[in-house]
């Protein structure tokens, strides 16, 4: 019986919409984009989904992989559902991606995405709230707003100038430049390029490393660190060293800690 409630325990809290589907791996979860059949373009449903599905992520999940059935990751947003708004409305739609993706970003566990094929518009925005950015080969990267008219709404103003700079940001959507796998990961836009077919397994292997890691020296690295490096050089090191004390003043720091000295920790070795 409390085998049964445990796994019970560990399933999302969240009923997914067809558009999503979630797998648990262990401690790990892969959580899949299922609109092949629109190049995995990212409706209002399916980022309301994203949503409740990283908002409600079981504690005992300490890493997610983020991937895309089909040929694509994701085309962007789905331009079937792009209904005439006005002002407000247009703001209050584009906040509802802001609220989305920040709960990726800044949620419970981090987050691995596996890139392939296109990763364009919304799609881009989307793998840029995720923390490490795996790209198959046949990845192609781009930015099209500008020729339909429309401009960013999904946190790419924020998030893609601290990849590639805000210069790179521009000239991709001013001439529709497109980018590939190695163009991709040249700029930034990605950390790992690897064969086709071999980004899921890369990801869930990442994400298992990472879900060794100590829980809050991962809340750092995840939440705190990107507010450091955002703020002014005498604030970042306060806050710095707070965080270091912070983390390596926890039981299992020491525990760690005390491991590694008595012969017992893992070594880094040559990659």
């Amino acid at each position: 019986m409390a085998k049964k409630a445990s796994q019970k325990a560990s399933r999302p809290t969240s009923a997914l919409p067809d558009s999503l589907a979630a797998e648990l791996r262990g401690n790990i979860a892969v959580v899949t984009l299922k609109r092949p059949h629109k190049r995995n373009a990212l409706d209002d449903t399916t980022v309301l989904g994203l949503q409740s599905f990283f908002a409600t992520l079981p504690k005992d999940i300490k890493a997610v992989v983020l991937n895309g059935e089909g040929q694509h990751f994701s085309a962007g947003l789905d331009l079937t559902e792009l209904s005439e708004r006005n002002t407000a409305e247009g703001v209050e739609h584009s906040a509802s991606w802001h609220r989305a993706f920040q709960h990726i970003e800044f949620g419970k566990a981090p987050v691995v995405a596996v890139l392939h094929g296109a990763v364009v518009g919304g799609g881009l925005e989307l793998a840029a709230a995720a923390h490490v950015r795996i790209a198959e080969r046949s990845t192609y990267y781009a930015l099209p707003e500008g020729s339909r008219g429309i401009y960013v709404g999904g946190g790419a103003s924020v998030r893609l100038p601290r990849l590639i700079g805000v210069s790179r940001m521009q000239e991709m959507m001013l001439t529709g430049r497109t980018y590939n796998a190695e163009e991709g990961f040249s700029i930034g836009l990605s950390h790992y390029v690897v064969e086709d077919g071999e980004g899921l397994a890369k990801g869930v292997a990442l994400a298992k490393r990472i879900a060794e890691n100590a829980p809050l020296t991962n809340f750092a690295i995840t939440h705190v660190l990107p507010r450091i490096a955002e703020s002014d050089p005498a604030s970042g090191y306060v806050t710095e060293s707070l965080m270091a004390a912070i983390a390596q003043g926890s039981d299992e720091a020491k525990s760690r800690l005390k491991d590694f000295l008595e012969k017992r920790g893992k070594k880094v070795l040559r990659g």
